[in-house]
């Protein structure tokens, strides 16, 4: 069985909100998988969805670039060590560099990207910096329609958002609205199979359901089914600058249809690892 760690503990706590000796309990029986023990805790309680992970590995800079005539557009993540790095005018001009390279030549490979004086560029910005500098990830949207962007304030966010009709306008608060809220999909229909699912079992498993005939079941399942499916998909979400209207209905009155959308957030799905300085500095010292 999994040892399960203090930092596995305080990760599925601030996940989901529970107590710590419950989660230490899912967190065993689980042998140590932090999304297992999710899934049989929302099982058990009927706990809403639990945050993302939180604990992302690298901190750095997402960063997007639209053509002039928003033909196509580019979104790029740079990985630093710390944040502070992450604000060193050294870095950020490198990320401009990457970027412009991307965007002119349209690179998806990092490694083909990384080949070269960039490598070069990267390695004494590590020297420079004394911390470990990656590129990890690039994408380009062509659109027969219009591009648009938005990149948060403090660089963590960056979205691209592809239109048929419309325009950058349109595109860049639609893109502004995708930052903010984090759909999963475009459209219901879009929801992957196995995500939706897991999304029924865990429905299925909650304590309401538990003795209710299996067509009352059914039909519990696909009220939340399609809640959770609103919840997630962009055109069905209220605008974030105006909740009266959804995302679908402010496209559709621009005479516009979303395509598609890309968002980078610094470090998602990356797991870092947590040191206790005081327990290492103990540990030394005793050792």
């Amino acid at each position: 069985m999994a040892a399960v760690s203090a930092s596995m503990v305080k990760e599925l706590r601030d996940r989901t909100g529970l107590g710590m000796m419950e989660c230490k309990k899912a967190l065993v029986e689980a042998g140590g998988d932090i999304d297992a023990a999710i899934e049989e805790m929302r099982k058990n309680s009927g706990m809403k969805a639990a945050k993302k992970a939180g604990r992302t590995a690298a901190e750095g800079v997402v960063t997007a670039k639209v053509a002039e005539d928003g033909s196509y557009g580019i979104v790029v993540e740079v990985n630093s060590e710390t944040d502070f790095a992450a604000r060193d005018e050294s870095l950020l001009a490198f990320v401009a560099t990457v970027s412009e390279k991307v965007f002119t030549e349209k690179q998806t490979d990092v490694k083909a990207l990384m080949e070269g004086d960039l490598n070069t560029a990267r390695e004494a910005l590590v020297q420079k910096i004394g911390e470990n500098i990656s590129v990890r990830r690039s994408e380009v949207v062509d659109s027969d329609g219009v591009v648009g962007s938005y990149v948060h304030s403090n660089n963590r966010i960056a979205v691209l958002v592809s239109l048929t009709g419309g325009d950058a306008e349109l595109a860049r608060d639609i893109a502004m609205h995708v930052a903010a809220v984090n759909p999963q999909v475009v459209r219901p229909e879009d929801m992957p199979e196995d995500v939706v699912t897991q999304e029924k079992n865990i429905i299925k498993a909650q304590p309401d359901m538990e003795g209710k005939p299996e067509a009352i079941v059914e039909k519990m399942m696909i009220g939340r089914i399609n809640k959770f499916l609103k919840e997630n998909s962009l055109l069905e979400q209220a605008f974030v600058k105006d909740p009266e209207i959804t995302i679908g209905k402010l496209a559709k009155n621009a005479g516009a249809e979303v395509v598609s959308f890309v968002r980078y957030e610094v470090g998602e799905g990356i797991e870092k690892e947590e040191i206790d300085f005081a327990a290492e500095v103990a540990a030394q010292l005793n050792g």
